[in-house]
């Protein structure tokens, strides 16, 4: 047991690193109706985000649980990502979870991406913007049916627009 432990303690941070190098990069479908660029530079990003936002959508960070105004948020309506303004999720796909952050049991299709996250040692699915590749936050699967997941999102990386 304890070489497996030691194997899997190695393993973790080189396929990390393995997965950095190796990461394609991304291809946008062309349309006209989204012409914008959004592969912004880290001087365009902050020049564009507040200090506290641009940490969460372009470093990956978290803010406080039970910080944000949205995760009493109970109007109808839509979530945007704070970065490029894509709608992420509907109103009806938000719930409480208790854990001091908004989540959803869904997501507006095609909306995120997902990629593993080794930052704790153990893995988790971290969730993207699909448009801007802003950090939005954790999936896991102990939510609600009828998806059975959790979209632990972090609110500053949000805006929303009542219906």
């Amino acid at each position: 047991m304890s070489n497996f432990t030691r194997r899997l303690f190695i393993f973790i941070p080189f396929a990390s690193i393995i997965n950095f190098i190796l990461k394609p990069e991304r291809v946008f479908a062309s349309s006209k109706d989204s012409q914008e660029n959004w592969s912004l530079s880290k001087s365009e990003w902050n020049d564009k985000l507040s200090p506290e936002v641009f940490n969460i959508l372009r470093e990956e960070g978290t803010e406080r649980p039970f910080s944000s105004p949205l995760n009493n948020e109970k109007r109808k309506g839509t979530f945007y990502c704070a970065g490029c303004n894509q709608a992420l999720f509907l109103s009806e796909y938000k719930y409480d979870s208790g854990t001091g952050w908004p989540s959803f049991w869904q997501s507006i299709n095609s909306a995120i991406e997902t990629k593993i996250d080794f930052k704790l040692i153990v893995p988790r699915t971290e969730y993207h913007c699909s448009r801007c590749g802003g950090h939005q936050g954790h999936v896991f699967n102990d939510g609600p049916q009828p998806t059975g997941k959790r979209y632990c999102n972090n609110g500053l990386a949000l805006t929303f627009k009542p219906e």
